[in-house]
């Protein structure tokens, strides 16, 4: 049997050889982005025959933007006559009445506006979406979430790119409305930047596959059904259907320059829930989509590409066995002898943080003037994805193993800018979690591992273990003040 420095060193590397092979990944975008930035897509506009569209608004207890979203969406630069308006409401709360009230006074005024409540959430908002197609009068469909605020001429500038019959569904890239108002929110929107900017971008103008993101884009019906609909059995159905579409051989189109305003989660349990769902659901959806992937006729680059798209969210797990080993190997580099070249060899996976932060770094150049400024928050952006690390491999395991939870919807009061809302009734979650505990514990286990390096004076290894630190004591702490109910 091996001693148990050995098999500590070698858990450890293979940990940091999985989270080296994703993080390295961003230099094969960045290779893309270069190859491709020069890429420009034609000047389109409406045909003489506009085409009829449904606009679809899935909402689930949302009383604090459902007015905003549908006041917007009648706001859009596109013939009143030729665009419907479907509100499908789950909810369970006031939100019902406030929506249907809405949608009174809107059809008064005109408009081709519909309510739509259901009181069993069947299939959650997969199941709301299907429901709604069946009785569409559009020949395309575009769908907003309810913390959307999208721009008036979203249909002027995505219906007429599907001129191209082998377009199925075009994609825009989100915008913060409350961006400013914490570093919460500064580091989502670093992080959300990088996927739209880089990964939607070079991946759509590289010819290889992305997602539909659950809103702010528009599908051409008949892909959907072609794809085989709606499907509710995993909690990303947006990535579901984006690869059976494309699988079928429908083309997707992402436009960078073109924009959709929304409301980033302000409280750490909010965003946690919503972390928890968009891993989950990816690694459910990478357990039902991959072989099929794998299956086809796809190229081995497409293939490969698509792999770490689809398998991206297991780097979690990983991320806690390279923490949680991180002290014992600064014990054992000090006590046990042998091990010196695996600790040279280490020294290469360094490269992974430079991969992250150049990614980064040309995202935000592409969009931002200000992007020098903005780049010093990527070290609390780092914290942050280490910190939620326990919440996510949470998330990971349950998917892994086909433990199936409801859709939980993402909390959001209607802020824009920074000003703080007040409200009477709170959807924030209560109650302190077994995730929470461990995530404090960890922030106990850092002081006492930056204490340990400092003793064997091993100063290489103190800045990793503050990431650490930082990332697990910040969010275990917003995580323990918000579930206390303190603001």
């Amino acid at each position: 049997m091996l001693p148990i420095e050995n098999i500590i060193m070698i858990v450890y590397f293979v940990s940091l050889t999985v989270l080296f092979g994703f993080g390295i990944h961003g230099l094969v975008l960045l290779y893309y982005y270069r190859k491709t930035h020069n890429q420009i897509l034609p000047e389109t506009k409406l045909p003489d025959e506009v085409p009829m569209v449904t606009v679809q608004l899935p909402m689930y207890n949302e009383m604090y933007v459902v007015e905003r979203l549908i006041a917007a969406v009648c706001e859009f630069d596109y013939p009143k006559d030729r665009f419907e308006i479907q509100v499908l409401d789950d909810s369970t709360d006031e939100t019902t009445i406030i929506a249907k009230n809405v949608v009174d006074n809107f059809k008064a005024k005109g408009f081709d506006i519909s309510y739509i409540h259901r009181t069993n959430r069947k299939g959650y908002k997969a199941g709301a979406l299907k429901e709604g197609l069946e009785v569409a009068k559009g020949e395309f469909v575009a769908i907003f979430d309810a913390d959307f605020v999208p721009n008036p001429d979203f249909l002027q500038k995505t219906v007429p790119y599907f001129v191209d019959p082998k377009i199925g569904m075009v994609q825009t890239r989100w915008e913060h409305l409350n961006e400013e108002y914490s570093y919460l929110t500064k580091a989502q929107a670093l992080a959300l930047d990088g996927h739209f900017v880089l990964e939607q971008q070079v991946r759509n103008k590289a010819g290889f596959f992305i997602n539909f993101n659950g809103t702010a884009g528009i599908w051409r019906k008949s892909t959907i059904y072609d794809a085989g609909n709606w499907h509710s059995d995993t909690l990303t159905e947006d990535l579901d259907l984006s690869y059976r579409s494309q699988l079928k051989g429908w083309k997707f189109l992402y436009l960078n320059d073109v924009t959709s305003p929304a409301e980033l989660p302000a409280d750490i349990n909010a965003l946690k829930t919503q972390q928890f769902r968009w891993t989950k659901g990816a690694v459910e959806t990478a357990k039902k989509i991959l072989p099929l992937v794998l299956k086809s006729d796809l190229s081995l680059k497409m293939k490969l590409e698509s792999f770490v798209h689809l398998t991206s969210n297991i780097v979690f797990p990983f991320i806690i066995i390279v923490a949680l080993l991180n002290v014992p190997l600064v014990i054992i580099k000090n006590t046990v002898g042998g091990f010196d070249k695996y600790y040279s060899l280490m020294s290469v996976f360094v490269l992974a943080s430079v991969s992250t932060f150049l990614f980064y770094s040309f995202a935000q150049k592409a969009i931002h003037l200000d992007w020098r400024k903005r780049l010093l928050l990527f070290p609390l952006f780092l914290a942050g994805s280490m910190g939620l690390a326990v919440n996510n491999t949470k998330a990971v395991f349950e998917a892994l193993i086909g433990k199936k939870t409801g859709f939980a919807r993402t909390p959001k009061d209607g802020m824009i800018g920074v000003q703080k809302i007040e409200r009477k009734k709170t959807y924030a979650q209560r109650g302190i979690s077994a995730v929470v505990i461990f995530e404090l514990l960890l922030t106990l286990y850092f002081i006492i591992g930056i204490l340990i390096s400092a003793y064997y004076v091993e100063i290489a290894a103190i800045p990793f273990q503050l990431l650490f630190l930082l990332g697990f004591g910040s969010v275990g702490y917003m995580s323990l003040k918000h579930s206390l109910g303190k603001s």
